[in-house]
């Protein structure tokens, strides 16, 4: 198992430790729902350090990841602006999602999963063989992400003294960074917050000062019902190589426009949208008592039309929740197989839930 630099600081805090992939990460703390809650009401903070990071650089960085990525950062003008993307393989798959922040012409940085980190690395040495970039994978760096409605005002006396300013005036989905740590105004659970990355070696001190101000260490379990009340996919269960984002709830993510750019995996996700009935996202309410899970299959009038990819209980709601890809033409009387038994589930526009509130 691979450890992050705070696995000792998760046991001493009496984290519950699992295996994630290769990683021994922890679960929880105690209860996941109040984690869940926390940051819904105040402020949790995930250790995720298992994430990888990746600085881009050189003259012809730009030229590449237009061509890579399947949105266009020559959307990004502002230094600090980040882009949500997925990075699609030949056939239209989806090798990763992930966020790119556009910090100089000559400077991106990237954020990949940790499940696909290896892979991913792969791929994009492989495609920036034919381009004037720097590939760095920063193995040197933490990241910590302090999320929910009171997080950025709890966590900003706590950065260098020469970042809080910056960090107090960003946008969402715009990062700061002074040359040692980097802030981003993003997340991975529907609430405001920051994902803060630093040298290692100093991500304990911070962890341990966030823990004193009073922001809730959470873990794994609480980050999935937070991403999934908040409408957000999981990688390897809403999408992979062999699912098309157009079928993930992900076209808002595709650009493409203008027409002349050509990014990999373009000629293949328009061929399928002309060769096939297009499957739809959506999210799923069970009406009555019991769990949704992934893989459950779902049913219109006795006939097989889709599956879930993601379930579970959503504490904001106090019910069970799913994502699902279903077939287009259905519209209600979808019931869903639990153990043999069909019962009915609600259609409902994602998310669940954000900014603290239920949005059913």
């Amino acid at each position: 198992m691979k450890k992050t630099v705070l696995n000792a600081v998760h046991r001493e805090q009496g984290a519950r430790m699992v295996p994630f992939g290769d990683w021994d990460m922890p679960v929880n703390y105690g209860s996941q729902i109040e984690e869940h809650h926390a940051v819904r009401r105040k402020a949790g903070m995930f250790d995720v350090s298992h994430m990888q990071v990746v600085d881009l650089s050189g003259a012809g960085v730009k030229s590449f990841l237009r061509h890579l990525l399947a949105n266009d950062v020559e959307r990004l003008k502002e230094a600090g602006k980040a882009l949500y993307s997925c990075m699609l393989n030949e056939n239209g798959g989806v090798i990763d999602d992930l966020i790119v922040y556009y910090m100089a012409d000559d400077w991106y940085r990237m954020v990949v999963n940790a499940g696909t980190a290896e892979k991913d690395i792969l791929w994009i040495n492989k495609i920036s063989a034919d381009f004037d970039v720097s590939v760095n994978v920063r193995k040197d760096l933490a990241m910590i992400a302090v999320q929910g409605p009171a997080a950025r005002d709890m966590t900003i006396p706590l950065l260098p003294a020469d970042l809080q300013a910056a960090a107090a005036e960003l946008k969402i989905f715009t990062a700061a960074e002074n040359g040692i740590w980097f802030v981003g105004r993003t997340g991975y659970t529907g609430e405001d917050g920051f994902e803060v990355m630093m040298p290692a070696e100093q991500a304990e001190a911070f962890w341990k000062a966030l823990t004193d101000a009073g922001v809730q260490p959470a873990g794994l379990g609480a980050r999935d019902t937070l991403r999934l009340e908040a409408g957000m996919n999981l990688y390897g269960s809403d999408m992979d190589d062999n699912t098309s984002p157009l079928e993930a709830g992900l076209k808002w993510t595709i650009a493409l426009e203008p027409a002349e750019r050509d990014f990999i995996g373009k000629k293949a996700l328009l061929a399928y949208a002309e060769n096939h009935e297009l499957k739809k996202f959506t999210g799923l309410i069970l009406q009555g008592r019991g769990v949704l899970r992934d893989h459950q299959q779902l049913y219109h009038n006795d006939q097989l039309v889709g599956e879930i990819t993601s379930g579970g209980f959503s504490p904001t709601l106090n019910r069970a929740i799913a994502f699902a890809r279903i077939r287009a033409d259905v519209t209600d009387d979808l019931m869903v197989d639990i153990r043999g038994k069909k019962q009915p589930v609600d259609m409902v526009k994602l998310p669940f839930a954000r900014n603290g509130k239920a949005m059913y």
